[in-house]
């Protein structure tokens, strides 16, 4: 059986919040965080998502997310793929949606948001906060930094107990 191929992730932490803030006002909005369902699957299309989503979710062995904002639900602002790996949770991919990108973007700080969630999977699982993914290498520095990530060799890196706790309590309160 051939190995799937592991995408190097490229997001950029573009800030830590406490939730989702708007880059023109400075307004913040709470968030959700729920399965993705394939209902939800008709709002995804393909020209405004970088990876295939619909292939993601019909994975078996992966469970993707979306992030929304509470007063608006209907509006999906990032997507998170990970896998349960028994001892850690392997974080597959992270997007946030097109209007989140680039210079332009409409709101801050959807990729903490995502990676601080998947890091409460892992608390909530047992696995003491621990995240694993893989990066491109020019963003292995920034992830040390944002996410006080560590580098473990290659292109892998990972989050442990410390890095995970600052992260969930950044983003959830409860």
């Amino acid at each position: 059986m051939k190995k799937p191929k592991l995408i190097p992730l490229d997001f950029v932490i573009d800030k830590l919040t406490n939730s989702i803030e708007n880059t023109t006002t400075g307004e913040v909005f709470d968030t959700v965080i729920v399965r993705l369902t394939t209902k939800d699957v008709k709002q995804i299309t393909q020209a405004d998502w970088k990876f295939d989503w619909v292939k993601e979710i019909k994975d078996k062995s992966k469970e993707v997310y979306k992030l929304t904002t509470e007063n608006n639900p209907s509006i999906i602002q990032g997507l998170l793929s990970i896998e349960d790996k028994q001892d850690h949770i392997f974080m597959h991919l992270i997007e946030s949606a097109m209007f989140n990108k680039n210079k332009g973007k409409v709101y801050l700080g959807v990729p903490g948001n995502l990676v601080a969630y998947a890091c409460k999977v892992s608390i909530d699982k047992g696995y003491q906060g621990f995240l694993a993914f893989d990066t491109k290498s020019i963003l292995i520095k920034h992830y040390q930094e944002t996410l006080h990530a560590t580098h473990f060799r290659g292109l892998r890196m990972f989050i442990e107990t410390n890095a995970a706790m600052r992260l969930i309590s950044q983003y959830f309160k409860s």
